[in-house]
């Protein structure tokens, strides 16, 4: 009888030794015997085919070659840690495809902040996380918020992704959204801002970009035994009394694990900065209810921006359980805010008195459930496939109330948000492979709008702001690579979209005499991309990419009722259909001397049938009696077009051992149509901006020096919207509103007092500059010291 020798396959782990995290794609190949083998996603690769190999070379762009042999590979414990080379030309990245890949296979531009950069950076919140990466630029209508804006694009022209699901709902407004401070820091891996139409992959509203946020997951211990690891975060900021708490705990099995991220913060009123603008910058005066009126009061510092205070509390759980080919994972995210001053709107004036004696954002809610189950294998059909379930309740409110007026207006909204993602992917041969899945989206839109007398609390009727609707999508895509030689990669793809809604407008029929009561759409998009990638050489990346992205009309779009500027009215249309954008870009990058690395990308964009305010007529009439004023009418409509123009540029240089230096640097250039045909400079294309880094790290030490900075906006350059809201922004010497320059000088300093514990500390804004970004209605914060002590348990 034949005697069978079974033995369990030996697997090698490759990991970064700076991050800890698993490095794929890594070539792994020995002479003698001759072997080769590739790392998956988790790192890992058999190394049976290498027993007794005197020589076995573990080789990939961007990390240090390592030789071992194979009984050193066994005496290490399998385990193998890569040194990243003096600058990586290519990194892992996901956002492109829904899957993890090289950057340096990847026609279009993306820029990603690992969970090294927060530690460093200590941002508030993750809107502060995208505003210090320097390629994101921020606008703040209040404290408790942050509106990213990439390529022109903004709000709902903007995808935002956590974990594989879209966080973009049937509410997401044109207007500045301040949603992604809901995601907290602390419990972020990897962010990866994908630059340019993401479609394809990502379906309606990716239009500008993609940010894409993974979050923290749950941990396996190497061994059969119990591991428990965690850590804890104090952090204090003096520009707004800020002061934060972070507790997270890691238990694993070599099978299953637990990870839970609590942090809580309380944000005081927020500190302008002395040396600067102040006509329309500093707050001489606030309202304040004293004796059952309204009353404007001086305040005891102009340069404290009261209100704006706010607090915040975010839980992250998940579960995972994993074996052989199965890895299965569940996911609860919850955020919550107090109330938050809407700042911008409490600095109107109507008669020289204020607007508003209330305007407060009401607590908003995040609730996500997501179970996320992912098997490998070498099938027909895929090597790796991926099913996302998720549910996400999104509560949100306005509360409001005009200045010397006894009613306050609440106005509330609830979307639930059902999600099914389904992906696969499949290497068909060493040249060929393919990325394809289908997805289904449902959307239940809630609103109520309720007035209330402050004396008697006798309620009133009121506009609802949205109609009770479903909003729901589902689609098909595929995209295929083609790796044409070991120089060229051409990837394609293609996208269909149908999308259906109906909406109920009863509830506003006493309030605007609208003349329908119920609305259905019902169509579709499809969207493409098609890109290049030449390697000429090993240290030299030429790509260019042709690509169509599409925003689908939402609840926002066809159903709001809202007052979208001092004295006018938006009220629904229900006959808009998608808007398109069509775009063209080629970039380069190269590392010279294994010193230098330059990265440069243009691009173009155009957008047709952009969805815009108009003027409008509601049942024959232009303007109609809302909230107590006669406003003209308004209405989001497919009436105008956009071009976009721009340049990034990106240097980094290895000074020596210690020393580097990082730049980066936007430029863009919008245009839109007008309502009597003229063109206008685009809102959402912000001037110039970029930062600058000088930076050491030695040891226990790191330190950054670094400047950020923003162009201005003169008067003739100014969006024709934003004139009419010229209270937030500088005057010039004719009198005429316009954005200023701006820059500031920071210092962050971290330091390791040993393995488990690190101090932070920095000064942002040195110089005290007072500065408003580009839009924005908050003044940035002054001078802020900020200190953190961090353990790791």
């Amino acid at each position: 009888m034949a005697l069978m020798h079974l033995h369990a396959q030996e697997l090698v782990t490759v990991i970064d030794n700076e991050t800890g995290g698993p490095v794929e794609m890594v070539s792994i190949y020995s002479i003698n015997p001759r072997h080769f083998q590739s790392t998956d996603i988790k790192g890992q690769a058999s190394i049976d085919g290498f027993r007794g190999a005197e020589r076995i070379e573990f080789r990939i762009m961007g990390y240090k070659t390592q030789v071992w042999t194979y009984k050193e590979l066994k005496q290490s414990g399998l385990l193998v840690k890569l040194d990243p080379s003096d600058l990586k030309l290519s990194q892992i990245v996901v956002s492109a495809i829904r899957w993890r890949q090289q950057s340096s296979d990847v026609p279009v531009k993306i820029t990603s902040i690992n969970k090294a950069d927060v530690v460093f950076q200590n941002p508030q919140t993750t809107a502060d996380l995208l505003e210090t990466n320097g390629n994101v630029f921020i606008q703040k209508s209040q404290q408790g918020g942050g509106s990213p804006m990439i390529r022109g694009f903004s709000a709902n022209r903007l995808l935002l992704s956590v974990d594989g699901v879209r966080m973009n709902n049937a509410i997401f407004r044109s207007g500045n959204i301040h949603n992604v401070i809901a995601l907290d820091p602390f419990a972020l891996e990897q962010t990866e801002v994908l630059f340019g139409p993401g479609s394809v992959m990502y379906g309606s509203d990716a239009l500008g970009g993609v940010l894409s946020f993974r979050t923290m997951s749950a941990s396996l211990s190497p061994t059969d035994s119990i591991k428990v690891k965690g850590g804890y975060v104090a952090r204090y900021s003096s520009a707004n009394n800020e002061i934060t708490n972070h507790l997270n705990v890691n238990i694993g099995h070599k099978h299953w694990a637990s990870f839970t991220s609590v942090t809580f913060s309380e944000f005081g009123d927020l500190r302008m900065g002395s040396n600067g603008p102040s006509v329309n910058y500093i707050r001489p005066n606030y309202v304040a209810r004293i004796g059952g009126m309204d009353v404007v009061r001086s305040t005891d510092n102009p340069l404290i921006q009261h209100p704006t205070g706010y607090n915040q509390f975010n839980i992250t759980q998940k579960l995972r359980y994993a074996k052989g080919d199965w890895d299965i994972q569940y996911a609860f995210h919850h955020s919550g805010t107090s109330d938050v001053p809407r700042y911008d709107r409490l600095i109107e004036l109507r008669d020289g008195q204020p607007r508003s004696a209330e305007w407060n954002y009401g607590p908003q809610t995040w609730q996500m459930h997501h179970v996320e189950l992912s098997h490998s294998a070498q099938s027909a059909m895929y090597d790796i496939a991926t099913l996302r379930m998720a549910y996400q309740t999104i509560e949100e409110s306005r509360i409001t109330r005009g200045f010397g007026r006894d009613i306050r207006n609440t106005r509330e909204e609830r979307v639930g948000a059902t999600s099914f993602n389904l992906d696969f992917r499949k290497k068909l041969n060493e040249v060929h492979g393919i990325s394809y899945g289908a997805e289904y989206v449902h959307n239940d839109v809630q609103s109520n709008g309720t007035g209330m007398h402050i004396f008697t609390e006798e309620k009133v009727g009121i506009t609802d702001r949205y109609p009770q609707a479903q909003w729901q999508s589902v689609a098909l895509f595929v995209k295929h690579d083609y790796k044409l030689s070991n120089k060229w990669t051409w990837e394609t793809g293609v996208r269909y979209n149908h999308f259906a809604m109906d909406a109920d407008f009863s509830n506003n029929q006493p309030y605007i005499p609208l003349p329908f009561e119920q609305t259905s759409l019902d169509f579709g998009a499809i969207s493409g991309s098609t890109g290049w990638v030449y390697t000429p050489r090993r240290e030299m990346i030429l790509r260019g990419n042709l690509s169509t992205g599409f925003r689908a009309p939402n609840i926002d779009d066809i159903g709001k009722v809202f007052d979208s500027e001092p004295g006018a009215v938006v009220v629904p249309n229900p006959n808009l259909r998608p808007e398109y954008v069509y775009n063209a870009e080629i970039g380069v990058a190269t590392v010279i001397g294994g010193r230098i690395k330059l990265d440069f990308s243009v691009y173009y964009t155009y957008l047709d049938q952009a969805m815009v305010r108009r003027d409008f007529q509601l049942d024959g009439a232009d303007s109609i009696i809302y909230e107590g004023e006669q406003s003209p009418v308004l209405a989001i409509q497919n009436a105008a077009f956009a071009t976009v123009f721009g340049t990034q540029a990106f240097a980094e240089v290895k000074i020596s051992e210690q020393w580097s230096f990082i730049t980066t640097h936007n430029f863009q250039r919008g245009r839109e149509e007008t309502e009597d045909g003229g063109i206008s400079p685009m809102r959402h294309a912000p001037p110039v901006y970029g930062a600058a880094r000088l930076i050491y790290k030695k040891k226990r030490w790191q330190t950054q020096a670094y400047a950020m900075y923003s162009g201005g906006v003169p008067f003739e350059r100014m969006p024709v919207d934003q004139l009419r809201n010229n209270h937030i922004f500088a005057v010039d010497k004719n009198g005429d509103p316009f954005s200023p320059a701006w820059y500031t000088l920071n210092l962050k300093v971290q330091y390791a007092l040993n393995e488990r514990i690190i101090l932070s500390g920095g000064v942002e804004n040195i110089t005290d500059q007072r500065y408003r970004p580009f839009t924005s209605g908050m003044v940035a914060p002054g001078v802020n010291v900020v200190v953190s002590v961090r353990a790791v348990l």
